[in-house]
């Protein structure tokens, strides 16, 4: 696709680069204080405890789970329902339960609803638990290292920094929604954060490279024209970026119906962070570079005229 191809797209994209700056702000503002105030709701991979879940057979009230558990002294911290039918039970405990505590709530369900009941526990006690935290946050840190690393190398220390700037966007969407909605931040949520900040610049890097190549043929002797490269570079690769999130949309939304409940929060985290990861990619990334390279014309311009 050359410019003539993206003539009919009337859209300024960089006109109003503020704005976009401004909402995203909000945003993360709102997060920030959700953080500050609810804080994250950490499953049993972060902080030790027990997961317990059982399978009933039947649709059941949570009220009257508690109830029942409450009676043999093994009341948890959360019940929630799951299941195409609502006939499973997950029950969060922050304490560690023992094989007993565990048979007993076995033998409690298996006396009201018969040999039908399947119950299953995992455990994380408190090491294992600081030493997947700390292994999360390493497995971030070590992706974005390596790509300030690359971008840098392939492209400059603009681009990298910008690209950074919107994959940390994209990684804080996500967990300001989960703390906004006190969802459960697990492994797999992890998995989900690392394959967005691999999608997020993947759709980048194919904007910046395209900005790249149009500066090789542009007379660029003021900011406007700087402008109207990144205009035409984003339209020239809109129809890509836009095709490409709608395919792995497709796929992350039929994970989220069908996946079941046991992946059902990393399909929910995928979906933010691709929609959040495509808005990034033509409205975050590029104009950071657009605004830092424009700052760095106008202190050029202004030495030489001095």
């Amino acid at each position: 696709m050359n410019f003539r191809d993206v003539r009919h797209i009337k859209f300024d994209f960089v006109k109003h680069r503020k704005k976009y700056f401004i909402a995203s702000g909000f945003i993360i503002l709102l997060g920030l204080l959700s953080l500050l105030i609810f804080g994250l709701n950490l499953g049993i991979d972060f902080v030790s405890g027990t997961r317990v879940e059982i399978f009933i057979g039947q649709a059941f009230d949570e009220g009257e789970i508690i109830k029942e558990l409450k009676g043999i002294n093994l009341e948890p911290k959360s019940v929630v329902t799951a299941g195409a039918e609502n006939d499973r039970a997950v029950l969060r405990y922050d304490k560690t339960l023992q094989k007993e505590e565990i048979a007993q709530i076995r033998g409690l369900y298996t006396e009201k609803f018969g040999e039908k009941v399947d119950v299953s526990a995992s455990t994380v006690d408190p090491t294992i638990s600081r030493e997947l935290a700390w292994k999360a946050f390493y497995s971030v840190l070590i992706a974005s290292i390596g790509i300030i690393l690359y971008v840098t190398i392939r492209f400059e220390f603009r681009f990298a920094v910008s690209a950074i700037v919107a994959l940390l966007h994209d990684a804080f969407m996500v967990i300001a929604f989960f703390s906004i909605f006190q969802l459960e931040v697990d492994l797999p949520f992890i998995a989900a954060v690392l394959t967005i900040v691999g999608y997020s610049i993947n759709d980048t890097i194919v904007i910046f490279d395209r900005i790249r190549e149009n500066l090789k043929y542009a007379k660029v002797k003021k900011v406007e024209d700087v402008e109207n490269v990144v205009n035409n570079s984003i339209k020239q690769t809109l129809a890509r970026s836009i095709n490409t999130v709608l395919t792995v949309l497709f796929a992350a939304v039929a994970l989220f119906i069908l996946g079941g409940e046991g992946i059902r929060n990393f399909s929910l985290a995928l979906l933010i962070g691709l929609i959040s990861g495509a808005y990034s990619s033509i409205f975050i990334a590029s104009q950071l570079w657009l605004t830092w390279k424009g700052k760095d014309m106008e202190r050029a311009k202004f030495r030489s005229a001095s």
